[in-house]
């Protein structure tokens, strides 16, 4: 590996963050930027982990050279750190303390297909941390009769076809800016728009056969470059600030550790504090590593230089010494070594700034509510932030593999809410030395979105399940006739003939006449064919033995009874009245009828 300084001695790359739907063309598009092809080293052609590639002004430059001509602009950004992320919009939550890290993101969306759940997603997040974006509007070449010919520049290319061609490409722009619209947010075409600060610029392009992307890139960097200067400062003499990207074996070195370093500077020798579930982890650089320019940290045939100062913004290899329990997503913090202030304070200020960032994302303080876990702190944060939008509660969010005491504390809750005796983990795993409860529901992904849906799919089917329970427990509506001539005890109890014409009758439920609100006795006993039942449903003649009644005085032949109902049960009814049957919603409806002659607000 050769050895190389990288740093910038005013303003450091832009950071833009490449996020979309699944499938939409976000690690293609920058494939065709970089001339490599990631895409089809993943897993069905969908990124599966966080990439960070550096692609270097005068590649920009030379991609837009017409454009920047006729324009009369000139760059002044050292290049552009993409961060590419799989395909869940959450993943933009690629953290720094207090917000995002990308100063720009680029949101690719299937002109085709239009917006889908991660895309709007995305956007939530972008819109919570007010992160600036552009549109890609991807697969133009998809468009029927499109005519591609990506050297004579985009805006050229669709003057030069038809009519048709050109009202559907149109069309399909303006459904996006409609959906924009519906989102708060203004949006237009990049050529049409006049004022970038109010408006959502929409560039066309096609990954496959690269038409839009210079365009794309010209927008991305001449935003930047104009609205967010003082952001792109780079403090060459501070410490550095990073995020932990990925913690890998590398031949011949190791366990080393990718890094997003978003500020300062990092040279071989530095102590470097890194953010931990307990206490942060303290280290020295050994040695430094960046990528070859246009290639992709993930790439394995990528090659490294050695460095012996980085600076922000840039992805960085790093290869040091008790690294090997460090949980990506983590924050990085360096101490510096000429400050005025001396080591052991300077030390303890950095150990102090790690342990306040992963607090702002830790939650344990919750009485009720899930637990959740993760594989890395910047996911972790992703999943809260999903979850808060739902309205779902945490009890606990922690870094890791699922443990005996996620499942305790889980199960602990379970008496009180049984809803909320949920695990939910996102890319992590259940030790085979940890068994789940029954009472305890475990909910793992490596997709977000797909965790929540689950979690809320799974929490809907558990309350219909309780309120079945529930409504199996209360008292049965039903309507029974005291059929003549079948008479078989007057009293001690009274034994007669009763056909049920509606609902179910059980032992122990009280029965009031049909237009009478006081129960007039209760059921002892039913017999059907001679055999003692616990119910007995519409259509069905039993014999029913009944207390505290004379038939004759209380109660005669062809009297017609209703199941007596109280009125704190009918409310509960009420609770539950999707889960009814028309039968008994007609049922309540008249028992409800008669006890409002003389209650007119029983039962509201």
């Amino acid at each position: 590996m050769a050895e190389k300084e990288v740093c910038s001695p005013q303003v450091r790359s832009i950071i833009c963050t490449v996020i979309g739907h699944v499938d939409h063309g976000k690690t293609s598009l920058l494939d065709n930027i970089r001339g490599t092809a990631i895409v089809k080293g993943e897993a069905g052609a969908i990124t599966q982990a966080i990439g960070a590639s550096f692609v270097p002004i005068e590649t920009i430059r030379e991609r837009c050279k017409t454009m920047l001509a006729a324009l009369q602009m000139k760059f002044t950004v050292p290049g552009v750190l993409f961060i590419d992320t799989p395909g869940h919009a959450a993943f933009t939550n690629l953290r720094k303390r207090g917000g995002n890290l990308a100063d720009i993101a680029i949101l690719v969306i299937d002109m085709n297909e239009g917006f889908k759940p991660q895309t709007l997603e995305a956007i939530e997040i972008l819109k919570k941390y007010k992160t600036p974006f552009v549109i890609a509007a991807n697969k133009v070449d998809l468009i029927k009769g499109w005519r591609s010919n990506p050297k004579i520049g985009l805006m050229k290319n669709i003057m030069e076809q038809n009519a048709d061609v050109q009202k559907e490409l149109d069309e399909r722009l303006y459904r996006l800016v409609g959906q924009l619209y519906d989102l708060g947010f203004n949006s237009e075409r990049f050529d049409r728009v006049d004022d970038y600060q109010k408006n959502i610029s929409m560039i066309p392009t096609s990954a496959k056969t690269g038409e839009g992307l210079p365009e794309l890139l010209m927008v991305v960097a001449g935003l930047a470059q104009k609205y967010l200067e003082k952001g792109l400062e780079c403090n060459k003499e501070g410490n550095a600030k990073g995020t932990i990207l990925e913690v890998k074996e590398t031949k011949g070195i190791g366990k080393t550790i990718d890094v997003i370093l978003y500020n300062g500077h990092l040279k071989i020798g530095d102590t470097i504090v890194i953010g931990n579930v307990g206490e942060p982890i303290v280290t020295k650089i050994k040695s430094l590593f960046v990528p070859e320019e246009m290639s992709e940290m993930r790439d394995k045939k990528t090659l490294f230089k050695h460095a012996k100062i980085v600076c922000a913004a840039a992805g960085v290899r790093i290869s040091a010494n008790d690294i090997d329990n460090v949980i990506s997503g983590m924050p990085l913090v360096s101490c510096l070594q000429n400050s005025p202030i001396n080591n052991a304070q300077n030390l303890e200020s950095a150990k102090d700034e790690v342990r306040s960032d992963i607090d702002e994302v830790f939650i344990e303080t919750e009485k009720d509510g899930v637990i959740i876990k993760a594989d890395s702190l910047g996911s972790l944060e992703a999943l809260i932030t999903l979850l808060k939008e739902k309205n779902i509660k945490i009890r606990k969010a922690m870094v890791g593999d699922i443990s005996k005491k996620d499942i305790s504390d889980a199960e602990s809750i379970f008496d009180k809410d049984p809803l909320m005796a949920v695990v939910l983990g996102f890319n992590v795993a259940i030790p085979r030395d940890v068994v789940v409860s029954q009472n305890v529901h475990v909910i793992t992904n490596d997709v977000i979105y797909k965790i929540i849906e689950d979690f809320e799919k799974w929490t809907e089917d558990q309350k219909k399940l309780l309120e079945k329970r529930e409504l199996e427990r209360l008292i049965k509506p039903g309507k029974v006739k005291l059929m003549p001539g079948y008479v078989f005890r007057q009293n001690n109890p009274a034994v007669v003939g009763m056909e049920v014409l509606s609902g179910i009758i059980k032992p122990k439920v009280e029965l009031m006449k049909a237009g009478d609100a006081r129960p007039v006795t209760a059921i002892k006993s039913i017999q059907l064919e001679k055999e003692s039942v616990h119910e007995a449903k519409k259509g069905q003649q039993v014999a029913v033995a009944l207390e505290n009644v004379t038939v004759g005085r209380q109660i005669n032949e062809g009297d017609i009874f209703l199941v007596y109902i109280p009125e704190e049960v009918f409310r509960k009814y009420k609770e539950f009245k999707s889960h009814l049957s028309d039968e008994d919603r007609e049922l309540l409806k008249e028992i409800s009828d008669i006890m409002r002659k003389q209650n007119p607000v029983w039962g509201v």
